[in-house]
This record gives structure tokens, sequence and C-alpha cells, in this order.
């Protein structure tokens, strides 16, 4: 597609714009042709009724499994559904409303062929009590997906010293958390969120105290990891979120979304739709019951434009919004179609890899749009391989601005903003973006930093506005990496690659420094306050120490505990009842470790007790031996 940059804040007048767009399909080795626009009639419609419908018109490589998503406002009621594939001919099918309210999605009865060309009709309105009457529609080509190698990246050699074993606990084995500047007056109070990967450690999703105690771990299977371990906000409540599954070595990840309660347990897993596996980068829920997720798609097409191969194969990066109730997808973006090839500033792959020309790396729904308010509006991507954020209008699926030093910002960029490689690309109130600048992979300065922007739209200028850098050590993290926001003006910079993180005042001055083990990787870091209250029982290690016993204690993910207290007696069975108190200590860490006066036979157990006393669990009795 030619490159066309909108202008900033355009309307969803656009979108109308587009719904007579006649694109080539890629198929063939170019870029697709330029957006045809429509007269000013079809825009005024649009204005009236501004229901997006995704496969966004033009789109070159949907799923052969696609649905046909209807995104509007509340009360959005969609009907009359023709859909027509240039092969497969008409498709029949059924609508599924959103639980958002927001509109539906027509799921056909059988999939597209690929390579063909389907044409969108029907009629959607708003929630004004009768029945829709406007004509919306879009037209796309079906994706030729190629078959990639599933090999994952092999294993990097750790320390085994930089493993945590716990009697208590043996299931539980992940990396060391080490702080090596420990929290300052003034540091933001909360947890580390962390979820480490490589490394000896167990691969899982992890929240430590600040000075690296564990407090929860929850194991994945080795050939597993979790990213974007985090806190975040569904139906009105705390809840955990993070992305878990397979990383494969061409460069992406397949796996789903989690969302746990504070409670630990599963309440809704993310799937992404249209036939694809959600990648590792994004899990974003909104006040609307949505979720941002991507996604990786392999095709088979004709790079020799680029200087690639006749036959090659491009990663194309999918954006989806999802509604988590249902599954469905409400909202769809692939790059291809909008993000020309020759944009890319990674070099086209040759061998077994395929080529990964635009990587989306992050998403971010604009506050002051829509999407904030659950309608389309605009949405801010990061690019890794253009160097570029690319501020996206929903409803057309084009651009409103780009920032960035890859050849095509709509600003003029300041002094010291320019980055390379970046991650996590955010919007902050009073219209800053913060973004982590990898500066590598290759290098393209000393280290990687935090970077927080001011776009001047009336000027086209960006200004930064602060850097943020270890001032400790030289850290370039070739990968992932991200920049968190912290109350009092404080920032978080996770270092992705490296198993580093550091926490900074608003003036650059340290106010705590950790790492994980030896070639540990943690995709992003946070810090969040958390209250966990685990549905399992507190659990024990009895040992026979000299003339008595020591009990090792621990509950993982409770977050109340004060101190611990042991009980003992001749119980049977694993029960605690009938126990007395023997002993108390004060909570050390995630394991506790308690001497008891008591003959090998006695019956032992531990309660959990909160600051004021409180018993909040109790564990099974086990005999000292």
């Amino acid at each position: 597609m030619t490159y066309r940059p909108t202008p900033h804040r355009p309307t969803a007048l656009l979108a109308a714009a587009l719904l007579a767009a006649a694109l080539s399909s890629c198929g063939g080795g170019g870029a697709p042709a330029s957006v045809v626009l429509v007269n000013r009639a079809a825009v005024a419609a649009a204005a009236a009724n501004p229901v997006v419908v995704s496969p966004l018109p033009g789109t070159p490589d949907a799923s052969p499994a696609t649905q046909i998503s209807f995104l509007g406002g509340a009360g959005t009621k969609v009907a009359d559904v023709s859909v027509v594939g240039s092969r497969s001919g008409a498709h029949p099918g059924r609508l599924q409303e959103y639980a958002t309210g927001s509109g539906a999605s027509f799921l056909p009865a059988r999939p597209f062929v690929p390579g063909e060309r389907v044409t969108v009709r029907a009629l959607a309105g708003a929630g004004t009590g009768r029945a829709p009457d406007q004509k919306v529609a879009t037209t796309f080509t079906v994706a030729r997906q190629a078959n990639v190698s599933q090999a994952q990246f092999p294993l990097e050699p750790g320390d085994p010293r930089a493993v945590q074993h716990y009697a208590s606990a043996p299931e539980l084995t992940p990396s060391t958390v080490t702080i090596t500047k420990p929290a300052a007056p003034g540091a933001a109070p909360g947890y580390l969120f962390l979820a480490p990967y490589q490394g000896l450690g167990a691969p899982g999703p992890m929240i430590a105290e600040q000075d690296g105690a564990l407090v929860w771990f929850h194991p994945l299977p080795r050939a597993d990891s979790a990213t974007n371990f985090q806190v975040q906000s569904y139906e009105g409540k705390s809840v955990l979120t993070w992305w878990q599954g397979r990383i494969i070595k061409v460069g992406y990840g397949e796996g789903e979304d989690e969302i746990y309660s504070s409670s630990y347990q599963l309440l809704a897993t993310v799937h992404a739709g249209n036939g694809y596996r959600a990648d590792l980068h994004e899990i974003l829920l909104t006040p609307a019951g949505t979720a941002w997720i991507d996604a990786f798609d392999p095709i088979d097409m004709n790079l020799s434009s680029v200087g690639g191969s006749a036959h090659g194969v491009l990663l194309d990066s999918v954006i989806e919004e999802v509604d988590v109730k249902t599954g469905l997808v409400m909202w769809e973006w692939h790059a291809l179609g909008h993000i020309p090839l020759k944009d890319s500033l990674n070099h086209v792959s040759s061998g077994v890899y395929p080529w990964d020309y635009v990587h989306i790396n992050s998403i971010s729904p604009e506050p002051s749009s829509g999407a904030a308010e659950g309608r389309p509006g605009n949405v801010l991507l990061s690019a890794r391989n253009t160097w570029t954020l690319y501020d996206v209008d929903m409803h057309s699926g084009g651009y409103n601005w780009l920032l960035g030093d890859g050849g095509h910002s709509s600003f003029k960029l300041g002094a010291g903003v320019r980055f390379y490689w970046q991650h996590d690309a955010e919007f902050q109130p009073g219209g800053l973006i913060s973004l982590f600048n990898n500066a590598s992979d290759p290098p393209k300065q000393r280290e990687s930093s935090g970077l927080v922007l001011r776009p001047d739209f009336s000027a086209g200028t960006v200004a930064l506005v602060k850097r943020f850098v270890n001032p400790s050590h030289t850290l370039l993290a070739s990968s992932q990496g991200n920049t968190l926001s912290l109350p009092r003006g404080d920032w978080l910079l996770g270092y992705g690659g490296l198993p580093n993180f550091t926490e900074l005042s608003s003036s650059g001055h340290v106010l705590l420094d950790g790492t994980l083990g030896k070639n540990v990787q943690d995709f992003r870091s946070y810090l969040f306050p958390w209250s966990g209250q685990p549905t399992t029982a507190p659990a024990i290690a009895v040992q026979a120490a000299g003339a008595g016993a020591t009990v090792q204690a621990s509950w993982n993910g409770a977050t109340g505990v004060a101190s611990w207290q042991v009980l003992g007696g001749p119980g049977a069975g694993g029960s605690s009842e009938n126990l007395t108190p023997l002993a108390s200590a004060p909570r050390r860490g995630f394991q506790t470790t308690i001497a008891v006066n008591a003959a090998p036979g006695t019956y032992l157990a531990a309660r959990a007790l909160s600051a004021s006393g409180q018993v909040l669990g109790t564990s099974a009795a086990q005999a000292v031996p």
C-alpha cells in the first residue's frame, strides 16, 4: 500500500472512504496498490453509522478461518450479512453478539480459500429501537499461510546457585531475585511482578517482595514460558494476567493469555481468534471487558521486490481486540497492507527463517479517543523493525501519525529523541509517550534507556522530557524490556533480554536495583500493590533436629501473613485438630523455620497469623520422624 499518513485526530469519516477500496493481492509479490477513496456522500454516510468491519477493507492476508467483525458503539446491531468468496461462493453462517453490546461477529460455516477475494455486505446501526438499516461493507483477500519450524530456542545455561529451593514447597524452583541496591526511602510501595524464563530455574509468573523474597510462583512446564505478568482490572476487581506458551525459534510466541483472581484461581483464558495463536507481546484488558492481544502469521509471499526470494515467507503482525466473555474478535488489524515492505530495517531473511519485517511489540489505546470508551478510536502500536510508533485509526486501519527514526516520521525529532529496536510504547498522562529504547540489535547506542517524549502536534515536533539509564551499569538489552510509570513520578526499567531491573526517581536517582539469575530473561518487569488470599492451605516440612524438631512453613501467594504459630500433639491422619500451640515466630521471607521441643511421633502443624493475630490458615499435620 502506498504510504499515506492521515491528519492527526481524524474522524470516523475515513472508514466509509475505505469501504470501496480496491486493493490487489499481495500473493503476486508486490506491496498492495494504493487505497481508492470514495466520494463525499460515502464519507457522510460513515459519520452517521461509524461501524467498523474487519478484516478491514483491503486486508491482503486475512486468515482462511476469519470471522467477520462488526464493531461500533453501545447497542450496535447487525443484520442481513452477505459474505461471498471469489472462489468459494456464498458463505452461510451465524451472527453472535459481543458481551459488550457493541456489535457482533458473523461466523462463517466453512473456511475461505487461500488467495481468494471476499466481499462482505451487511446492515448495521446503533441501538435506536429499530432494525439496523445502514449499509456497511468490506473486501479482503485470504492469505496463503506458510508452515514454519516449531523448534524452540535452546535453553540458555544458567547458574545452579541462582535457583530457589524450599523444603515446604519442593515444586517451586524459580530463579533467584537478588537485590543489589535495597529499596530507598521514597521507593514506590508494592511487589515485583516478574516472569523469568531461560536459565536453570523453572519458568512461570512470580511475585516477589522488594527485598527479593518470594511471595508467589506458578510453575509452568519446562517447554513453556510466561511473559507480561502484571496486575490489571477485570470486572472491577484486581486480577493477575500473563501470557503463557511456547516461544519458537523463528521469533514469536504461540500460546494464550490467562486471567487469575486474587485467590489465584483461573477466571478466563483469552485465545487469539481467527485461527491464530496469541503471541507473547501483549495482553491488555480494558474497562469494557475486552482484551488487546497480538499474533504473528507466517504467509507465503514473493519478496523479490525487496531483495528476497520469489518463494519467501513473511511474518505479518496481527492485532486483535477480543471480547473476553465470548472469545469473539471485535477488531483486527494487519501490518501488511498498511506498512510498506520497504520500510523495514530488518534485513530480508534467507534460509529457514521467515522475514519478520515489522514486529509489532506493544499496544496502547489512546485515552482521548473512543477506544477508551468502548467504541472504535485510536491505538498506538510499536514496530520494532521499523523503529517507528504508529497511531492507528481503528476505523480505517491507517495511521494518524508516525513517530520514529525509520525515515517517515510525522514529527521533527528533538535532541535525544531517536530510538532503535524499541519496545513498550505507551500513552502517559498529559499527552506524553514512554518507551523502552533497546538501541540494539545490532547496537546503535551505548546503552538501553527509558524515554519519555512530548509530541507537539501544532509544531510537528517531539521533545525529550526524560531519559533514564542505570547509572551503575552499562546495560544494552538486545531484546524485550519496558519503561513502567510508577506513583510520584518514579519509573521502573525492565531490561528484558538481560536479567536486570531498576527503579529510578523522576530525577534519575536509583531507588531499587536488582537482577534475576544468570541468563534469565523477563520480557517486562512490573511493580504493583497486591493482596493475595490463596484457597490452598499453608505447607510445612518437619525435620528432626537433636532432641526436638524444626518446622519450615510457607504459604504460596499469601500476602497477609505476619507470623507463624507451631501446633503440636498426638494428632492422626494429618488433622491439626486437638493440637496446641508450642512456639511462634515472625514471618521471615517465603519460608519461616521454627524450632520446637517435640519427640518423634509428635504431630506438628503451622498456623498463619495476620498482624492482628487472626488465623488465616492452618497446614495439615505431619509427624516428627
